[in-house]
C-alpha cells in the first residue's frame, strides 16, 4: 500500500488546474444584466426587456444555451415562493433560477454557487428608477454564468448546482429559499459559495486593490442549539465550523494556485460588519456557506441613484468593474468548485482520546468514497493546520505518539484518488457515559 499512498500524496500536493475565464464573457452578461434598466425584486414581471422579470428569463435562457453546449448536462428551473415583508408589505413572488449540474457518483452531495440578481438605488422600495447593478451583484452574477460555462464540460462525482437568486435587497429571500429548496429535496449540501461585490478595485478612500479577496465565514454556528455551542466551546471548536472549515479549504486552494494571483483574507465573521448576504439562510439551515466580497469597496457605488454631485460619481454602473479582477475571483470560485465536487463526502463521527496521556488516537466513520484520509492537527494556540499524515481508506483511526491532547487540535478530511480533499471536519470527543453504565 506504501507506493499507491505516496502517489496519492504526490497527486495531492499538486495544485489544482484552473479554468480561464473569459473577461469579455463577464463583461456581455453585466451589460446585459445592466440592460435591463433596473432589476428590483417589485419591478416589473411582465415587460419584455425591462425589468426583474425579463432579467430572470434571461438567465434561464442562458443556462439553458450552456446546457445544449454540454449536451443536456444542466437541468435549468425557476422555483418560487410569494413573500411579504417591511419592503414588500403587499408581497412579492420571489424566484430562482437555478441550473443543476448532476454528479455522476454522489449526486445528492451538492456544492452551490450563487449570486443575486435584484439591484436597488437609495430607496429600497423604489422599483421603477435605473439601478444598474452592475457590480451590487451583476458581478456574482457573471462568475456564477462564467463558472456554468467552464465547469459544465467537465463531470464530476457531486452534482453543482448554479443559481441566481431575487429578494436579496428586500430581506435576502431568495437565499432563503434555495435553503429550504435544499432540505426539501434531501440535498447533502457540502459547500455554498455566495458571491455578492465582486468585481471593484477602488474603495471609497482611493485604495486600489487588486490581488485579494475576502472571504467571509462564521465561527460559532448559527444553527447551533445551547448545547452544541457549549460543545463547541468546550472542544475548542470556534474556528472549525464547517463553514469556517470551508474558508479554510479556500485559502488552502488559492495559495496551491498562485498562479491565480489572489490572495485570500480570510474573515472570521459571517459578514461584513452589520450586514448581511444570501448565505446567511444557509448557515441557518446548517449548511458550510461562506461569502466572497472584493478587498476593498466604495460605497458611493453601492445602492445608489445614478448621479453626480458636487463633482462626485455616485451608482453601480459598468465603467467602475475591474474585469480582470473579476476573472481572477472567478477563477478561484470555478477552482473550489472542482476540488469540492471532485472530493469524497468529509468523515462524520471525528473523534479523539488520549487523556492523561502522552499520545492521541484519532478515530472516524469511513466514507464509502474516500481513497485514503489526512488527519490534521496542529498547536492548540494556532488557527492554520501546520501538521498532517495520510492513511490508507482502509483505516477508520490513526495513533499520533507523543502528540499531547492538551496542546494540540486535530481534524480529519476525506481524500479522492484525485487527491481532492473534503473538508476538514474537526475531532471532538465521545460522549462520558452516562451513571450505571457499563463503562
Amino acid at each position: 500500500m506504501k507506493k499507491p499512498l505516496f502517489a496519492l500524496l504526490l497527486i495531492a500536493a499538486a495544485p489544482v488546474s484552473a479554468s480561464a475565464p473569459d473577461p469579455a464573457s463577464l463583461r456581455s452578461t453585466i451589460e446585459k444584466l445592466v440592460s435591463f434598466g433596473t432589476r428590483h425584486t417589485l419591478s416589473t414581471t411582465t415587460h419584455p426587456t425591462r425589468g426583474i422579470g425579463a432579467a430572470r428569463r434571461w438567465v434561464s435562457s442562458r443556462f439553458e444555451q450552456i446546457g445544449r453546449d454540454c449536451e443536456g448536462c444542466l437541468a435549468v428551473e425557476t422555483i418560487g415562493t410569494f413573500t411579504s415583508g417591511p419592503r414588500a408589505p403587499e408581497g412579492v413572488r420571489v424566484e430562482d433560477v437555478i441550473a443543476i449540474q448532476k454528479g455522476s457518483g454522489d449526486p445528492d452531495r451538492v456544492v452551490i454557487v450563487q449570486a443575486h440578481l435584484d439591484s436597488r438605488v437609495n430607496d429600497v422600495m423604489d422599483a421603477t428608477t435605473n439601478a444598474p447593478g452592475a457590480n451590487d451583484d451583476g458581478s456574482g452574477v457573471a462568475l456564477v454564468m462564467e463558472a456554468a460555462r467552464l465547469l459544465s464540460r467537465e463531470k464530476f462525482p457531486a452534482t453543482i448546482v448554479y443559481a441566481v437568486l431575487s429578494g436579496e435587497e428586500q430581506g435576502l429571500w431568495g437565499g432563503k429559499l434555495l435553503a429550504d429548496t435544499a432540505k426539501a429535496r434531501g440535498w447533502k449540501v457540502a459547500a455554498v459559495l455566495n458571491n455578492d461585490i465582486v468585481g471593484n478595485t477602488h474603495g471609497i478612500g482611493g485604495q486600489h486593490v487588486d490581488d485579494r479577496v475576502r472571504v467571509f465565514s462564521e465561527g460559532i454556528e448559527t444553527a447551533a442549539d445551547a448545547a452544541g455551542i457549549k460543545q463547541q466551546r468546550a472542544i475548542g471548536g470556534e474556528d472549525d465550523s464547517p463553514s469556517r472549515a470551508l474558508a479554510k479549504a479556500i485559502v488552502r486552494i488559492a495559495g496551491a494556485n498562485k498562479g491565480i494571483g489572489l490572495d485570500v483574507v480570510a474573515v472570521r465573521r459571517p459578514d461584513r460588519f452589520q450586514r448581511g448576504g444570501d448565505h446567511t439562510p444557509f448557515l441557518e439551515a446548517g449548511f458550510p456557506a461562506v461569502r466572497f466580497s472584493e478587498a476593498t469597496e466604495n460605497y458611493d457605488r453601492q445602492h445608489q441613484t445614478v448621479r453626480t454631485e458636487n463633482g462626485r460619481q455616485y451608482g453601480d454602473t459598468i465603467d467602475f468593474v475591474d474585469f480582470p479582477y473579476l476573472s481572477r475571483v472567478t477563477t478561484l470560485n470555478v477552482a473550489v468548485l472542482r476540488e469540492l465536487a471532485s472530493a469524497p463526502a468529509a468523515p462524520v463521527g471525528v473523534s479523539i482520546a488520549g487523556a492523561l496521556s502522552d499520545d492521541t488516537r484519532v478515530t472516524w466513520q469511513p466514507v464509502p468514497e474516500a481513497a485514503a484520509y489526512r488527519v490534521r492537527w496542529r498547536r492548540a494556540d494556532g488557527i492554520a493546520w501546520t501538521d498532517h499524515r495520510d492513511v490508507p481508506a482502509a483505516s477508520a483511526s490513526l495513533d499520533l505518539s507523543h502528540v499531547n491532547i492538551d496542546d494540540h487540535v486535530f481534524g480529519v478530511s476525506a481524500l479522492a484518488a484525485t487527491g481532492a480533499e473534503s473538508l476538514v471536519t474537526f475531532a471532538g470527543v465521545p460522549p462520558r457515559p452516562t451513571p450505571g453504565s457499563s463503562k
